[in-house]
């Protein structure tokens, strides 16, 4: 599994998204994705599903060092105390010691970034966090968070998929070496009955999903973290890895159309 080295962790390029995993079958799912080479978790304290993957975490026994988990503070708790609060119940949630990296979920109007960013750097120096970041942020955000307050900021996870274009915030990323991470990478579901996409994965023997995740994971400083509970979804996920897509299937994905953005809550930033 490639890694993308950032801010001083290694972060494999494919992992598991677990939004909407509630109880007994999110724990299965994480324990079946580990126990087929999965090493990357990522989760949130909205999500409310730490619990389990605190407890799948334990029962596999893998030394901490192989595992890369992520987890995210809600958008309602950015005041320094609230963050604090929110990072102790998720440490303990999940069982560990540290997480890998430590994310604001959702920019908020209300925030006063430089104490959120302060807040973060002092759990880093702290060792209970590895790296901090950020997930759905503009351009216009990560520039207050890298150029005006200089956190340093080890990714930025937004929704990202072939029906998104995305080329903006990644342009800016990229000239940051910063990573993507890449969440809804098959834009939850539409990807599988897209017929450029079936086409292209008929002539890799492969199926729309596996083309548009390699599509993404090809990409310089992106991973991708799809959701995924059956064991047979994940490893599908896995094989995409060994796709060898060309110039002419990545054209046949770049003239898509990009406008498919999924997820757009109210309390949304303005997007690029």
């Amino acid at each position: 599994m490639d890694q993308l080295k950032t801010q001083g962790i290694s972060m494999p390029k494919l992992g598991l998204g677990t939004f909407r995993m509630q109880g007994d079958a999110c724990r299965a799912a994480v324990e079946s994705a580990l126990s087929i080479g999965y090493r990357h978790i990522d989760t949130a304290e909205m999500y409310a599903n730490e619990d389990p993957i605190g407890s799948a975490l334990a029962a596999a026994r893998l030394p901490r060092s192989e595992l890369h988990v992520t987890t995210k503070v809600w958008h309602e708790n950015l005041s320094p105390d609230a963050i604090r609060r929110a990072f102790d119940a998720s440490l303990t949630k999940l069982r560990l010691d540290h997480v890998d990296l430590y994310l604001v979920h959702w920019p908020s109007k209300s925030a006063n970034w430089g104490a959120v960013f302060e807040t973060l750097m002092k759990l880093k120096e702290e060792g209970r966090t590895r790296a901090i970041g950020v997930a759905n942020f503009t351009t216009a955000l990560l520039k207050i968070a890298v150029e005006e307050i200089k956190a340093p900021i080890a990714c930025n996870q937004i929704e990202y998929h072939a029906m998104l274009d995305q080329s903006k915030v990644l342009a800016y990323l990229q000239a940051k070496s910063i990573p993507l991470v890449a969440y809804c990478p098959l834009a939850q579901g539409r990807i599988a009955s897209d017929p450029v996409l079936a086409e292209i994965g008929a002539r890799h023997n492969a199926t729309a999903a596996q083309v548009a995740l390699k599509w993404l994971l090809d990409q310089d400083g992106v991973a991708a973290i799809p959701k995924a509970s059956r064991r047979e979804s994940q490893q599908a996920n896995l094989d995409a890895l060994k796709i060898m897509l060309d110039d002419a299937d990545r054209n046949k994905i770049a003239a898509l159309p990009k406008d498919k953005r999924c997820v757009n809550p109210g309390f949304a930033p303005e997007w690029d």
